[in-house]
């Protein structure tokens, strides 16, 4: 069992940045990949970033390549997506996920943390 918790949303302009960190409760914390994903107003959920269990490998929407960087620190059971050149489609509430797959569907993930908001303003 893994409870995740996210944190570090919040009200930037557009061209700014933001971390978001996923602390994770649980022992299997290391043996999981982990995803961030975004749902914006109206709009179904859609993924934004994975990271293999190890940090080898990682995985990024075409939207947010370049822009974002996926990371974790197992020692410390948390992962992070840092945000850079936020943008007004940018805006979302943001999950992280955790999983036994480095999967960019929702699917792929069992636990689910309850998200933070972002707000990019123009």
């Amino acid at each position: 069992q893994v409870q995740l918790e996210e944190s570090g949303g919040g009200l930037v302009q557009a061209g700014g940045s933001l971390r978001l960190s996923c602390a994770a409760s649980g022992r299997t914390f290391s043996r999981n990949a982990m995803g961030w994903f975004r749902q914006a107003a109206g709009k179904e959920r859609e993924f934004v970033a994975a990271i293999s269990w190890g940090g080898s490998r990682t995985y990024y929407a075409d939207s947010v390549k370049g822009r974002f960087t996926i990371s974790r620190d197992n020692a410390k059971n948390t992962v992070y997506l840092q945000m850079n050149s936020l943008k007004p489609e940018d805006t979302a509430v943001y999950y992280c996920a955790a999983g036994r797959v480095t999967g960019t569907g929702p699917p792929d993930y069992d636990y689910w943390g309850q998200g933070t908001r972002v707000t990019v303003s123009s």
